[in-house]
């Protein structure tokens, strides 16, 4: 009996020693974030970025997501030799430190005035889906990947007049998912942190005749199979669900990052979404639709996103289902 109180106690003081150290490393990690956050601040915004842009790309390789991202590419480019690989890898690299970088200069860096006479820092194509979209009483959902600048696409849809709700997964460290937040809420719409019971708030939005924005390249735990780069992954059903339950227009949107520190975004014709014989939208196939348009994104711009994200790695059944199918052959 004693002794398991005293296992109990010690498992106790183990886990609120663990907690507590935790919350010291994103202490001090936040700490040095925002450090560097008031260097950056005191230069002028392509100075940092650029300057952000170099650290990266030597900083980069020396972290362990380095060989995820390089075995991610290996395995979806095996044509291409371990230069070319390493290449994209260190755009990669570049690509994240700006987008973090460009988090301080957000308000400035979208500039986008369709009467101007010359173009600025960003360019919009599509124009006239963003304004039937903003002018429409009716449920929309706008769907993107982690490409290039993908946080300036709330930021246009305010511009143009377009209600919007974006779910966004903030990191785990808490104290800059306050900061983080902070920023994101001054200049762009509604904002939703992906969490239990997200996807009935984005049903109540869209029920009430809102527009949401989606990012769908990330790995979902026991989500619905789908391909992506011709390997198998896990996708969050919950576009295609929604879809199906509002019928509502679907629209793909991507920020491609520009030289010279500018941006492009796109947003495409809405989706043809594929259906079952009843009628109504196939979940599935859609889901794996999402994943086709996002592959395509990757495919041009391939340093434009985060290949060190294990979106491959299966887990829950499907999981055991695969190993044990290889054991039997």
């Amino acid at each position: 009996m004693v002794a398991k109180v005293l296992k109990k106690a010690r498992r106790d003081f183990m886990f609120r020693y663990g907690r507590r150290l935790r919350q010291m490393e994103h202490w001090l990690v936040a700490r040095l974030a925002m450090a560097v956050i008031g260097l950056l601040r005191l230069l002028p915004p392509d100075s940092a970025l650029n300057f952000a842009d170099r650290v990266a790309r030597r900083i980069g390789p020396m972290v362990g997501r380095h060989r995820v991202a390089v075995n991610n590419l290996r395995l979806a480019y095996p044509e291409k030799s371990d230069a070319e690989i390493e290449a994209i890898a260190s755009d990669m690299w570049g690509n994240m430190a700006r987008l973090a970088a460009e988090y301080i200069f957000l308000d400035a860096l979208f500039d986008f005035d369709p009467n101007a006479a010359k173009p600025g820092r960003v360019e919009v194509r599509g124009v006239e889906h963003f304004v039937e979209i903003a002018g429409e009483k009716k449920p929309h959902i706008l769907f993107t990947g982690h490409l290039g600048n993908f946080e300036l696409l709330p930021v246009a849809a305010a511009t143009f007049g377009m209600n919007i709700t974006a779910l966004f997964r903030p990191p785990n460290n808490p104290y800059l998912a306050d900061y983080i937040h902070s920023t994101r809420r001054s200049s762009m719409g509604g904002l939703l942190p992906s969490s239990t019971g997200a996807s009935f708030a984005l049903a109540a939005i869209l029920e009430n005749g809102g527009n949401i924005g989606v990012l769908v390249d990330q790995k979902f735990t026991n989500g619905v199979e789908t391909t992506f780069f011709g390997r198998p992954c896990q996708s969050n059903p919950v576009l295609g669900m929604l879809a199906r339950h509002y019928d509502c227009d679907v629209y793909p949107a991507r920020c491609v990052r520009l030289p010279g520190n500018r941006f492009r975004l796109d947003i495409e014709d809405k989706l043809t979404l594929p259906r079952a014989e009843s009628g109504s939208v196939d979940v599935h196939a859609t889901t794996q639709l999402l994943a086709d348009v996002v592959e395509r994104w990757v495919r041009e711009d391939p340093g434009q996103w985060m290949w060190f994200h294990k979106r491959w790695e299966m887990s829950g059944r499907r999981r055991k289902r695969r190993e044990q199918a290889k054991e039997a052959g």
